[in-house]
Parts: structure tokens; sequence; C-alpha cells
């Protein structure tokens, strides 16, 4: 297997995606703003830090989908995708994954965000093989709480090694922003750096990665 794995937030699209449905939520008046506002700034100032209690996280953010069937969810999440989303998906991005279909590599987007909010994003770029934290379900309806190991820093390689099942890897290919990545980057054969963070531009540049900018001025 030849593979291609591609962070989503600030590396495919020129937002987090994690953070900007809180935000969205919130000008839609569909939570409480004052305190979303507050838990969601400071967990997102977490995982730039790389403090993040990532399952206090997504147990926070998985609040609202406790509270909603999933037709409305649905609807909510289109409305995310068409406001919020498509304005910031990267073209040049898009334009590297279509560069890995063409050579018949197997493309996978890895994020440590979310399963519900991610899938549909993911898909909009032409990733079906989606590896993202997910949010635990029964009989239809979401429970609030966090199924296995959450898909962030080391825990994308444990993800991604129960993705592969034992399936051999030829050579790997790995785009990313963040420096919350490094497992994943130092595990490729062909390590990108996309528009990255600070600690990452020093990684890579100490690791002769090359840096890619696709952001959107």
């Amino acid at each position: 297997m030849k593979l291609a794995l591609f962070d989503l937030d600030h590396t495919l699209l020129n937002i987090d995606s994690d953070h900007s449905w809180g935000e969205f939520l919130i000008q839609e008046g569909l939570v409480d703003e004052k305190r979303h506002r507050e838990m969601n700034d400071q967990f997102y100032e977490d995982y730039k830090t790389g403090q993040l209690d990532v399952i206090a996280y997504n147990e926070f953010v998985f609040e609202f989908l406790t509270q909603h069937d999933q037709v409305t969810l649905a609807k909510v999440h289109t409305c995310f995708m068409q406001k919020v989303i498509a304005p910031q998906m990267r073209p040049e991005g898009l334009e590297q994954v279509k560069y890995h279909q063409s050579l018949g590599h197997e493309i996978v987007g890895i994020t440590a965000t979310n399963d519900f909010i991610t899938t549909p994003i993911f898909n909009a770029f032409g990733i079906t093989q989606v590896i993202a934290t997910q949010a635990e379900q029964k009989n239809g309806c979401y429970t609030g709480h966090v199924v296995g190991t959450p898909c962030f820093q080391a825990g994308k390689l444990v993800r991604l090694e129960q993705w592969l099942k034992g399936r051999n890897v030829e050579e790997s290919w790995a785009y990313s922003d963040s420096f919350n990545d490094r497992f994943l980057l130092e595990y490729a054969t062909h390590a990108f750096a996309v528009v990255p963070d600070e600690r990452l531009s020093h990684l890579a540049t100490e690791k002769g990665w090359p840096i890619l900018d696709w952001s959107i001025i």
C-alpha cells in the first residue's frame, strides 16, 4: 500500500473546524453564548499549547449532539458546511488530494476532531476513509462519550495502526500544520509541514521536511 495521510484543521482547511463549530452554534443561537464561548476558547488555547484534555473537550462538544436527533443534527451540519466550511476549503489542499488519487494511493483523512464534524468535510475533499475521534452512539443517539482511543497526538498512530490491521505500507506521505502531529509526520516516509505552527516550523527545519503554504489570504 502507498498511503497519503491528511490532517484537516489548518491543513486542508484554513480554519479549525472544531472551534468553528462551537462559534457557529453560538451564532445560530443554538447554545448558551457565554458558557460555550468561554469553554470553547479555553479548550482551543489548550490544544494550541499541546495541553488539551481531549476527553473533556470532546465530551463538551458532544453535549450538543446528545440533545438532538440525527435529522436535526444533519440539517445543522449542512448549514455549517455551507456557511462556514465551504469558503475555507484550501484549493491547493484539494489539488494535493487529487494528485495522490491520480497515482492510485490510498488516501486517509486523520484528525483529532470528532467524526460527526469531520466526515462530511473530508468527503467534500473527496476523502472517504476517515480516522477521527469517535463519538459513541447507542440506538442511533449520541451518548456524549468518546469511543476507544482519541485520535490526538500519539493516539493518531494508535488509531492508524488499528485501521491498517497489519496491512503493509510500502510508502507514505503525511500533511499537517501542527506540532501535535509530530508523531504522525515522523511515521511517514515523506512528511510535509503545511502552514506550520511555530514549534512544527522549527521541527520541520531541523528534520528537513518541506514547508508548504496552502493558506487562503
